[in-house]
């Protein structure tokens, strides 16, 4: 059977080259004798692996040397809970934008934690923008701001960060990272789980800014403690081993086959011009996020029948053209094109769509 054209909002495609040299050391990694996937993560072998991860992402995203990298578990999900156990500790106070339901689920939880407030929303519009912001709702003395950098779930995303001041900004990154250059110096705190564009399920990657690194909240379980964890190398227990193996080989891809991240970001925004050039064409199908806040990974629209929706989704599936359903929250279709999604699937998306619309307009 030939390979589909994988649109899940993650876990993810990855890039067939990567795919292949993983399968050809499934059994002998480098000359060991044992796959990556049995190997002590306290050997020898394992350390160069997981250190090479490191070194690589450090240097595609460029990365400052005044930031840890933390390999962890747990989901970006785990995030909503981490970030205000170890960053609320002095005011006790954090500020959200909700653009979406993993911005509004981060701030649910953070209200657990301290006195967190929503600066901005977007949900009376369904969250199809990113919400204008007004800076005399920042509080100065908050702990962190905190912000959904890219949207899957509505495909919307920020083209312009907010100014915070002195107040650390975090934002989730699990849909956008290594999509495009991101300047890390902006953030107190980076987080992104790797199944959309970096690795297989189980890793989630924190780049947190060292002078964060403080005494947690009271109460703050080890495994939950950033400074911990930095100060163990990502290795107090036993990681993620095999997905940050697959981490370092999508790395590499990015780093020598691509050639960087200006060029993924210049392939990326291609294929969405590709995809939202039709769309705002068509006559059948709308794109549901407003133009100024488009997500060149997370592509959502809609025919404004449901009976039909579904009908496009079962005959582009049959066609090859998988997991277009839309988010159970929102209906639809959502077309994710992730880093590992090549040009002509979404070329051949296009024109699959046309035929659908031609036979159903």
């Amino acid at each position: 059977m030939s390979r589909v054209y994988n649109f899940s909002a993650g876990p993810s495609m990855l890039p067939e080259s990567v795919l292949k040299k993983a399968a050809a050391e499934m059994l002998d990694y480098e000359g060991s004798g044992q796959s990556v996937m049995e190997m002590s993560h306290r050997s020898k072998v394992y350390d160069a692996i997981i250190k090479g991860a490191e070194s690589l992402l450090r240097e595609v995203m460029e990365i400052p040397n005044n930031y840890k990298v933390l390999f962890l578990q747990g989901g970006a999900s785990s995030q909503f809970a981490m970030v205000p156990m170890n960053l609320m500790t002095k005011s006790g106070k954090a500020d959200y934008v909700l653009s979406g339901q993993f911005s509004t689920k981060a701030y649910k939880e953070g209200c657990l934690f301290g006195d967190c407030k929503a600066v901005a929303s977007s949900k009376e519009d369904n969250f199809s923008h990113i919400p204008a912001l007004d800076k005399s709702q920042f509080r100065p003395d908050a702990d962190y701001f905190h912000i959904c950098l890219n949207n899957t779930i509505y495909g919307t995303a920020w083209k312009e960060l907010p100014e915070t001041g002195s107040v650390p900004l975090v934002a989730d990154i699990s849909s956008c990272i290594l999509s495009r250059p991101i300047d890390v110096s902006k953030f107190g705190v980076l987080y992104a789980g790797a199944q959309k564009n970096v690795a297989p399920a189980g890793l989630t990657i924190v780049i947190v800014r060292e002078d964060l690194l403080g005494e947690p909240l009271k109460g703050t379980p080890t495994m939950f403690n950033y400074k911990v964890m930095a100060e163990n190398e990502s290795m107090y227990n036993t990681p993620p081993c095999y997905s940050i193996y697959m981490c370092k080989l999508v790395l590499e891809w990015i780093k020598n086959e691509v050639g960087g991240l200006k060029n993924m970001e210049e392939r990326n925004i291609k294929k969405a011009q590709v995809l939202y050039d039709y769309l705002d064409s068509s006559k059948l199908f709308q794109a549901c996020a407003e133009k100024d806040s488009r997500s060149i990974m997370n592509v959502t629209f809609i025919t404004g029948n449901a009976d039909l929706d579904a009908k496009f989704v079962k005959e582009s599936t049959a066609a090859g053209f998988v997991n277009l359903k839309g988010h159970r929250s929102v209906g639809g279709m959502r077309a994710s094109i992730y880093n590992a999604m090549p040009t002509e699937g979404v070329e051949k998306l296009v024109a699959f769509m046309k035929e659908f619309e031609k036979n159903n307009g």
